[in-house]
């Protein structure tokens, strides 16, 4: 940088025209300032995006788990025995049952779990009537634990049923997680 004297003596810089400036702090403070705005509007928007996949990845999981299922019962006349978390029922074959989707870990953590008159609250099977003859659940399981989130649940309900958790068909079972009845 050259340096000129001013009319009192003093030195004084040269002006560098504006273009071989560069950016100034005052407009990298500007761009920063609207990219976090950006940032700030979007993060709500991929949340309820992320949410939304994750309701239609369950509601189909148990609309098409439920229909095997019922379809299994209709042709056997009975419903599969009771099995562990992740485990596919005994009697259902990969033609019935694809072994990889129903063992995977859901979009809320967990595994799909048969439940064959298990004990819940509200069941109305068994004596006393304190179990449901069969329905559908998301459980924890030894590899992947369940993240029980009520607005989520909500969501699904309002899909499969009548958006109330504690009537209809599908509901909070025992442990507070997901069950979705099939037959009382």
């Amino acid at each position: 940088m050259r340096v000129n004297s001013h009319p009192c003596g003093r030195p004084e810089r040269q002006h560098i025209p504006r273009s071989a400036a560069g950016v100034g702090l005052v407009e990298l403070m500007v761009v920063v300032t609207i990219i976090s705005m950006i940032m700030f509007a979007a993060v709500p928007t991929y949340n309820r995006i992320q949410r939304k996949a994750r309701v239609g990845s369950l509601v189909n999981d148990f609309r098409v788990f439920a229909a095997v299922f019922q379809t299994h019962a209709h042709e056997t006349g009975s419903w599969p025995a009771e099995t562990a978390v992740g485990v596919v029922p005994t009697g259902m074959n990969n033609n019935e049952l694809k072994a990889e989707s129903w063992t995977r870990q859901t979009p809320m953590g967990g595994q799909f779990d048969w439940e064959y008159m298990q004990v819940h609250p509200g069941g109305t099977s068994g004596t006393p009537p304190n179990k449901w003859r069969a329905a559908l659940a998301i459980n924890s399981s030894g590899t992947s634990t369940v993240i029980l989130d009520e607005e989520l649940l909500k969501e699904i309900d309002r899909a499969l049923d009548d958006g109330d958790l504690n009537t209809g068909s599908f509901r909070l079972g025992g442990d507070g997680g997901p069950l979705f009845i099939l037959e009382p």
